[in-house]
């Protein structure tokens, strides 16, 4: 973000915080205007820091995170904009214009509400998985999936010993799968965390995760934000 926010010329960082706690303290001592606030942190998460904020303190919050699901709740929390890793220029940029707005004291975006609305219709995600191969159609429950894997404008799904090629590209198939079950460690990989067996470090950031079946899979460092929240599970 650091890196991101040198592009604004009239934004001053006035500080950083490497978890809630201290996420507090610095707020409180530096009374900043906005923050851009990750949900996922040790011990106090972003949604308890504004919760614990007296009201006269409160600055403008930006939530970050990799989980689009937060989203409802961050706008429950009166966050000014949601932003999902990795952070796109176009969102952030959206999203300083909005601070500059408040800021200025600007009259509110119905665009939000609006945003507020879709939030609250319950989303479903995908429970089985059809492949057609040979004029026959094979059915998988998607619980059955150990890991996906980039295949050009396909994807290939390994079960077990065996594989099978969807034609679906990898990031609609990211869309319909359940983040708390499925995450993306590379830009050609999605993996089954109830497969994941252990992870070891690496070179320049990334990890080996190696899967129940002794599949070894490389662990990008650009996603290692979306997997972090899991590790107690793993």
């Amino acid at each position: 973000m650091r890196t991101l926010l040198r592009d604004y010329d009239d934004l001053v960082i006035a500080g950083e915080a490497g978890d809630g706690e201290e996420a507090l303290r610095a707020i409180s001592e530096l009374r900043p205007e906005a923050v851009f606030l990750d949900v996922q942190m040790p011990e106090v998460d972003g949604f308890d820091v504004v919760r614990r904020l007296q009201p006269a303190q409160r600055p403008l919050i930006v939530f970050v995170t990799a989980f689009e699901q937060y989203a409802l709740e961050a706008f429950r929390a009166s966050a000014v904009q949601y932003l999902l890793k990795p952070v796109d220029r176009e969102e952030l940029r959206n999203a300083v214009a909005r601070l500059r707005q408040l800021a200025a004291g600007a009259a509110g975006d119905p665009a939000i509400a609006e945003l507020l609305e879709a939030l609250k219709k319950p989303r479903t995600f995908l429970q089985r998985i059809a492949i057609k191969a040979r004029g026959r159609t094979l059915l998988f429950r998607i619980e059955q999936v150990d890991w996906f894997e980039a295949a050009g404008n396909y994807v290939r799904l390994h079960v077990g010993r065996e594989h099978h090629l969807l034609r679906e590209t990898m990031s609609a198939l990211e869309e319909k799968l359940d983040p708390q079950r499925f995450v993306r460690i590379h830009r050609s990989a999605i993996v089954n965390l109830d497969r994941v067996r252990e992870m070891e470090p690496s070179s320049h950031g990334e990890y080996q995760v190696m899967l129940a079946d002794d599949t070894r899979l490389t662990l990008s460092r650009i996603y290692r934000d979306r997997i972090e929240p899991f590790l107690g599970r793993l």
